[in-house]
């Protein structure tokens, strides 16, 4: 039988779109993750699967403590809902609303740490709450992107905060606020554990290896010496790093006690492109054939779920089952409808199913309000997504 007739048999009674989660691919991944981090916990990055159900799942696995959450909102969100006691904001904060809950419950206070790298990020909680508001747990986010040359930035923009220096004079600022209590350092390295190494022609791969392995001993170096300066200043509870792509060589650093990972559960498409981990599709979305203009097309209802990031064909959604498809050049996946051809199209029928997947984890959670949780050939549950659940978080 194949996996193809599987999804097809468990989810016969249902129509399409639909979304389903494989839930023999989700442990699997998850326990690869946990081989991978070599005995660090891992921190799950809340973003990368938008399902509470599925994080309350992997939270309950051995090596997987607390939440990375992209918004504050959202971190408050789970306390309640009680997924966990454990959670760090990814981001800064600009809601104000948010913050005045955050202070307003000592439940949150005492679970949530928000991201800060600046003194303009506790002039706005000050503005917010009013001098004399209760304590705020903060994390110093270091800047991880590697400059091997003035003027040269790989990675991604975050954090002004870049030298030891810089991190230390930073973490004197924040102790000596009343009102903040500085419990942790994160530094992302976007350009290993968000690019793939096996992507392109041989002389790119071969350049984008080079580059992660020099990133990599350059960041130990900078950061286990920024952690330093700033456990000079204060106490820290945790150093966090990484992500999917680079937990061997984050969990490798001495100084880092914890790291984030997320897309890995999920395994969307741009995590193809990476010689240290293969990671099984997990969640899949099927679409209906409604139309087939010719023998060689069949055309999908919808389908146009892009992936943040640059445009390009890596953002759009690929066709997984039946293998052999592939969407028209001219026309991609659409809004409305998607062509796809191949040798497989010429078999479809209308109201088939073709399944999907999408090019980025956590994003095709915001196209579904339910997942249903595929077990074999049977669905086990179906359970909300964040929009299922009422929820969007920007």
């Amino acid at each position: 039988m194949t996996s193809a007739t599987v999804y097809d048999l468990a989810t016969k009674d249902l129509d399409p779109p639909l979304a389903v989660v494989d839930l023999a691919a989700f442990d699997a991944n998850a326990d690869d993750l946990h081989r991978r981090a070599a005995g660090k916990p891992i921190r799950v990055v809340s973003k990368s699967v938008r399902c509470r159900a599925l994080l309350e799942r992997v939270l309950a696995m051995p090596g997987f403590e607390g939440l990375m959450c992209y918004s504050l909102a959202e971190a408050i969100w789970h306390v309640e809902q009680g997924t966990t006691d454990d959670v760090v904001v990814a981001y800064p904060t600009a809601d104000h609303d948010a913050l005045r809950r955050l202070a307003a419950s000592d439940q949150a206070r005492a679970s949530i740490t928000i991201m800060v790298d600046s003194p303009e990020h506790l002039d706005l909680v000050d503005a917010a709450l009013g001098h004399g508001h209760p304590e705020i747990r903060v994390c110093l986010e270091l800047d991880a992107s590697w400059r091997p040359v003035p003027g040269i930035h790989v990675g991604t923009r975050r954090s002004p905060i870049f030298t030891p220096k810089q991190a230390a004079t930073f973490a004197r600022q924040v102790v000596a606020r009343p009102g903040f209590n500085l419990v942790g350092v994160m530094a992302y390295e976007g350009q290993i554990a968000g690019l793939g190494d096996a992507a392109g022609r041989r002389v790119n791969r071969l350049v984008v290896g080079w580059m992660q392995r020099r990133s990599a001993a350059e960041l130990a170096r900078r950061r286990g010496a920024a952690v330093r300066e700033v456990r000079e200043v204060t106490n820290l509870e945790f150093v966090n790093g990484g992500g999917t792509g680079s937990i061997e060589s984050t969990g490798a650093d001495a100084v880092v006690t914890e790291i984030a990972a997320g897309s890995g559960l999920i395994g969307p498409t741009l995590f193809d492109a990476y010689t240290r981990f293969k990671p099984r599709p997990a969640a899949l979305f099927a679409l209906p054939v409604v139309r087939r203009p010719t023998r060689k097309i069949a055309t999908l209802y919808s389908g146009g779920y892009i992936a943040s990031g640059p445009t390009g064909p890596s953002r759009q959604p690929t066709p997984y089952l039946p293998t052999g498809l592939k969407f028209l050049g001219f026309e991609g996946a659409g809004e409305v409808q998607s062509p796809v051809t191949g040798r497989a199209a010429r078999t479809l029928q209308l109201g088939d199913r073709v399944w999907l997947r999408h090019a980025k984890a956590g994003e095709l959670a915001e196209r579904f309000t339910h997942y249903h949780l595929v077990l074999g050939d049977r669905v086990e549950r179906t359970v909300p997504t964040y929009r299922g659940e009422h929820q969007n978080f920007g």
